[in-house]
């Protein structure tokens, strides 16, 4: 067994170059650690189901340029004339899109009389969403047709508009709020009474604040008409989105040449563009942490040749006394394993220190405990790794060293 007492001795007379790479070991520990926990982060984040049948789904927005008389029989001739194109299974004219980045958010509440709402919701308004999105009623029924209101007559103060007082929520709302029993119940939105009349699987919101509310979503019975960023939302068939999204924005032009397709997208891309600002947030992490490596390796090269060069006296002095190659180069691995085991301490100690840090000022959760033996087994195996060539050469130095000078 390697006595360690001599490498202790060696390190004693080299305290400076030994603290520097104990604190470049320790640094390194504890920024890899917190780093690739914010990266797994952001990957189960980005990972998050929109609850909507994404590969089959994809959306056309127009802008009209002048007058644009008789709306409402406008956005009909243009979801039938939608409907009829081959691969189209169902078409709607939404306010918005799981992860599109709008904001049709409004507080609810279970008793009007109460001022702070019982949560914040997203609404989506629409025909017949859950055919064009691909959810799943879990419980109760879709609208009926005579349920349906158009957006633009129930904001117009009409005294002979009828407001909907129906709504569809998601399994996420009912646990929430009504502890898995929500049909028949009353909510209020906008000051409204609406009754549940459905359950479908959790759908996100466009735009989240608020992560723990994620899928605060429900679906009225409301007519869109174009404008206020409303969109062609369209499910296909399996393999034919392409072929759709084409045919639809030209359907759309051909029917009235005043509208301009703002843009034609398929879901993914929507995903893609929601999620764009964490992929580059875990890019940049993981650019980090391989730098932090990198920088790490070298350091115990470059400190490893070092100290091989300063002490070849010293080598082929305890060659000469008998040790052979492998006692050398196990010599330089157990000093570099001390030292990497000394940061890798002093690191754990900082990377604690660093989460408190990102719980209290950014409320990340807390750093779970097993990525710490994981970064410690990272690191002595990248110490072992690099040290292994000025240790292999310091293995070469022959016993005729010892009878040479300084």
């Amino acid at each position: 067994m390697l006595d360690i007492r001599p490498i202790l001795s060696t390190l004693k007379r080299h305290k400076v170059t030994a603290i520097l790479l104990v604190l470049e070991i320790a640094l390194t520990c504890a920024i890899v650690c917190n780093a690739v926990f914010l990266v797994r982060q952001r990957l189960d984040w980005m990972a998050m189901p929109s609850g909507i049948d994404e590969a089959n789904v994809v959306e056309v927005r127009p802008v009209n340029i002048g007058s644009t008389p008789a709306m409402h029989a406008r956005v009909d001739e243009a979801l039938n004339a939608l409907r009829q194109i081959p691969g189209v299974e169902h078409a709607a004219l939404a306010n918005e899109i799981p992860f599109g980045g709008e904001s049709w958010n409004d507080g609810i509440k279970l008793d009007p009389d109460v001022v702070t709402p019982a949560m914040h919701v997203t609404a989506f308004y629409g025909d017949n969403l859950i055919d064009a999105f691909g959810l799943q009623l879990l419980k109760g029924r879709n609208f009926a047709p005579d349920e349906y209101a158009w957006l633009d007559d129930i904001t117009s103060g009409r005294k002979d508009v009828v407001i909907p007082h129906v709504v569809i929520i998601t399994r996420f709302m009912e646990d929430r709020l009504f502890h898995g029993n929500a049909l028949g119940k009353t909510l209020y939105y906008g000051g409204e009474p609406m009754r549940v009349v459905g359950v479908v699987g959790d759908v996100a919101r466009p735009s989240i604040a608020d992560r723990s509310l994620t899928y605060g979503s429900m679906i009225l019975p409301v007519h869109m008409s174009e404008g206020l960023g409303a969109t062609y939302v369209m499910r296909t068939a399996p393999g034919q989105s392409d072929a759709v999204l084409k045919a639809a924005a030209a359907k759309l032009r051909e029917l009235d040449p005043n509208r301009v397709i703002q843009r034609k997208r398929h879901y993914s891309e929507v995903r893609a563009a929601f999620f764009a600002s964490d992929r580059a947030m875990a890019g940049l992490l993981v650019g980090v942490c391989i730098a932090l490596l990198i920088v790490t390796a070298l350091g115990i090269v470059g400190l490893g040749s070092f100290w091989v060069a300063q002490r070849r006296r010293q080598i082929g002095v305890r060659r000469a006394l008998g040790a052979t190659r492998s006692d050398v180069l196990r010599y330089f691995q157990t000093e570099n394993f001390l030292l990497a085991t000394m940061g890798i301490v002093l690191g754990m100690v900082l990377a604690y220190g660093i989460n408190i840090v990102l719980m209290v000022f950014y409320e990340l959760p807390r750093l779970p405990p097993h990525y710490l033996p994981l970064g410690a087994i990272a690191l002595w195996l990248l110490g072992q790794a690099a040290v292994y060539a000025p240790a292999r050469r310091a293995s070469c130095v022959p016993p005729v060293e010892a009878t040479r000078g300084n």
